[in-house]
């Protein structure tokens, strides 16, 4: 493999001086590494076991959702999102030199990088390591020695030094250990490094990631459940079986129908059970089923969206409590309606 180029050198859009800093909106782009022999899994193809009804290499991807461009670094397969295909020269080559086959293909300033093996990685994660990176400061030279200065400003969190412009922040895991591919990294620092490595060692083939990652200012995050990891089959047993416990299952079945129907739409999930309750309860058990696949078509005929789906969801359940309150009251006549029964109040008829 040749030597890096840096993005200046080749005029590739999304280059900047160490000294710049891009801004607090910047997006992102994702680079997620899905090679490797996984031989704890017996050669077993890893990104393609399922948890939850869906690969690791997709809940990886649903994670990352935002991206501006999205690069997995493996052999093309079917994914439930679209992305860009890469591969490092010669394949097998290692972490290093998969994140440099990947990094040829972004143009952000911010670069997510991340394994196809995280079963629990959220959206809030990704977005927490890119706020808590996009809100580091201008660099201030004496301070970057090459090694974190850490200083506690949130639970769980190490930032830099007051006014340090860190290179990326990452996970660590329950251990402490640092999870070099959960992190976001500033694009310049991340081509700079692998420059300086392919120079002096000739080619990026087989060089492990912390000898990248060590020459790089870094803050770090604890999140235990976001930086689990499956490299065994007891791994992936134990993430199976937690996302069916009763806090989690929902959530999850819920994400893996979107992926599965390729729909990208959040909504109120609160609201809509709520719904289903009472149409449930109200009126009768069927009802729940019925009446929320009602909601979801009068939300498309409305145009789709979140607000579409909660103003249906509004209306179905008002009639549903009003149904169910004709079942809690004493029978009355109906004064609302014009040309209704007319009402007495007391003794027979007064005519």
């Amino acid at each position: 493999m040749t030597a890096y180029e840096h993005e200046g050198a080749t005029g590739r859009p999304g280059g900047r001086d160490r000294r710049g800093d891009p801004g607090a909106d910047a997006g992102y782009d994702a680079v997620v590494l899905a090679g490797g022999a996984a031989r704890r899994l017996g050669g077993q193809d890893k990104p393609g076991v399922r948890v939850g009804g869906r690969t690791l290499l997709d809940r990886v991807l649903a994670a990352c959702a935002d991206a501006t461009r999205t690069v997995v670094v493996a052999g093309p397969r079917p994914t439930a999102r679209p992305v860009e295909w890469a591969r490092e020269d010669p394949p097998g080559g290692g972490p290093v030199a998969a994140l440099d086959a990947g990094l040829r293909h972004t143009t952000a300033p911010y670069v997510l990088v991340l394994s196809a093996d995280l079963p629990f990685l959220e959206e809030k994660t990704v977005r927490r390591l890119l706020d808590t990176l996009r809100s580091a400061g201008p660099p201030e030279p004496a301070l970057l020695s090459g090694a974190s200065h850490p200083t506690p400003t949130g639970p769980g969190v190490r930032a830099e030094d007051p006014g340090v412009r860190i290179d990326g922040v990452l996970l660590v895991d329950p251990e402490g250990r640092d999870q070099p591919l959960v992190a976001v990294y500033r694009a310049d620092a991340l081509r700079r490094e692998l420059g300086v490595l392919a120079a002096a060692h000739g080619s990026l083939t087989g060089l492990p990631l912390r000898r990248l990652v060590a020459a790089l200012d870094l803050a770090r995050i604890a999140e235990p459940v976001a930086s689990f990891d499956c490299d065994t089959w007891g791994d992936i047993a134990a993430a199976r079986a937690r996302i069916r416990e009763h806090g989690h299952v929902l959530d999850e079945w819920i994400s893996a129908v979107k992926d599965e129907l390729g729909i990208d739409l959040d909504v109120d999930t609160g609201a809509l059970l709520d719904l289903a309750r009472d149409a449930a309860h109200g009126v009768a058990r069927p009802a729940a089923p019925l009446t929320t696949f009602l909601v979801g078509y009068a939300a498309a005929r409305a145009g789709g969206g979140p607000e579409a789906v909660a103003e249906a969801a509004r209306k179905a359940a008002a009639l549903a409590l009003r149904w169910a309150d004709e079942d809690t009251t004493e029978a009355a006549p109906d004064t609302a309606s014009p040309g209704g029964p007319a009402t007495s109040a007391t003794g027979p008829d007064a005519g």
